[in-house]
């Protein structure tokens, strides 16, 4: 895992330039994959009215459409919160997109004040994330939104 600052940086030359956010956002989801170990999906769901879509990620084939409060993804929306869950299969209501996930992070992302979609990433490994994890990759998601958003 890079520095943070060095990520930052890098991060920032990927988007250079770039306004299209499918773009960056596969950019994105290339590079943070690159820099966490034990992950099995990492990924980008964009808010469509009252669902999550689907957007850029790696992994396996992935869930399509998740409604607002379902599942991790839908509970990061709807509390406008970093969800963090050790053990995805003792999350009331979780969505098995992929069965060999154990563990769970989900980053809201912000646009002036509103929630337009989440990060989502996944381990195959119980209680993958460290605080420290969680805090870089809320950091660099933040980042993102402020390079992509303003």
């Amino acid at each position: 895992m890079l520095p943070l600052e060095e990520a930052r940086l890098q991060l920032r030359g990927l988007m250079a330039g770039e306004p299209d956010l499918v773009a960056n956002a596969a950019n994105f989801s290339a590079f943070l994959n690159e820099q966490l170990d034990n992950i099995n999906w990492l990924g980008f769901y964009f808010l469509r009215g009252d669902e999550l879509v689907l957007g850029p990620f790696q992994g396996r084939p992935a869930c399509v459409r998740i409604p607002v409060g379902k599942g991790v993804c839908g509970a990061a929306v709807a509390s406008g919160s970093t969800q963090v869950v050790a053990d995805v299969h003792r999350f009331p209501g979780h969505i098995a997109c992929d069965i060999r996930s154990r563990s769970e992070v989900v980053v809201p992302l912000w646009r002036a004040g509103e929630i337009v979609g989440v990060l989502d990433v996944d381990s195959p490994v119980t209680d993958r994330f460290s605080a420290a994890e969680v805090e870089y990759i809320e950091a660099l998601a933040r980042h993102f939104c402020e390079l992509q958003f303003g």
